[in-house]
């Protein structure tokens, strides 16, 4: 069992920065793929970023690639998601998820565990 909760969300302007924290309970989140989802206004929930558990592959949507940054931090239980160059197309409800296939990224029913979700509102 894990516990996912995420942090950091809130206001901020195009072109800043943000960075989402999640932290997990669980003796086995080392174990874990680890990804961020996020839901649009009037859109469906969509992949943004994955780390596998060793960090060595961090797949990323093609939208945020380049802007946005995933990073784990087993000792700690926390994964990251640093947002550079907000847009206002990136105003959603972020959320963290953890998947116990090692291989599969983006495709949401793979992931066990999910936070509450965190706003971020980018204004233009």
């Amino acid at each position: 069992q894990v516990q996912l909760v995420e942090s950091g969300g809130g206001l901020v302007q195009a072109g800043d920065s943000l960075r989402l924290s999640c932290a997990a309970s669980g003796r086995t989140f080392s174990s874990y793929t680890l990804g961020w989802f996020r839901r649009r206004p009037g859109k469906e929930r969509e992949f943004v970023a994955a780390i596998t558990v060793s960090g060595g592959i961090t797949p990323y949507a093609g939208s945020v690639k380049g802007r946005f940054t995933i990073s784990r931090d087993n000792a700690k239980n926390t994964v990251y998601l640093q947002m550079n160059s907000l847009k206002s197309e990136d105003t959603a409800v972020y959320y963290c998820a953890a998947s116990p296939s090692p291989s599969v990224y983006a495709f949401a029913p793979a992931y066990q565990y999910w936070g509450q979700g965190t706003q971020v509102t980018v204004s233009s």
